[in-house]
């Protein structure tokens, strides 16, 4: 079963077992416009839970991505390294960022839950 769950900053982690896929919302990356380049994590890295992971840059900007959990990432995706803008066309699927295999399930209780992160969003407009 899978799972997913939300930062304020933007970030989700999709958990499939030890392991949270990540990347930005939709609503990052309707926010940032185009994007054009992304900057990926090195494979191994350790990352502490809100370290800058990644760097998303748009037409309109540049944004960090945050670590949404504490770990060590595993895999990046070529995919979008390759093609920056399929974080525009499906951020929440093809257009994951890094997969980092999480040391703190307990971390996930911090996070938002779908509905939480609707409602969030709900209080920026």
């Amino acid at each position: 079963m899978t799972e997913t769950r939300y930062t304020k900053d933007h970030e989700y982690a999709r958990v499939e077992g030890d392991i949270a896929v990540v990347g930005i919302s939709d609503h990052a990356q309707e926010a940032l416009g185009d994007v054009v380049f992304v900057d990926l994590p090195a494979l191994g890295a350790k990352l502490a839970k809100g370290d800058s992971a990644a760097v998303v840059e748009s037409v309109k900007a540049a944004s960090d991505v945050f670590a949404p959990l504490s770990g060590e990432v595993v895999e990046v995706n070529k995919d979008v390294d390759a093609r920056p803008g399929l974080i525009n066309e499906d951020a929440m699927g093809r257009g994951w960022i890094f997969k980092i295999k999480f040391a703190n399930a307990d971390e996930l209780a911090s996070m938002l839950s779908e509905a939480d992160y609707a409602a969030f969003l709900k209080t920026l407009a």
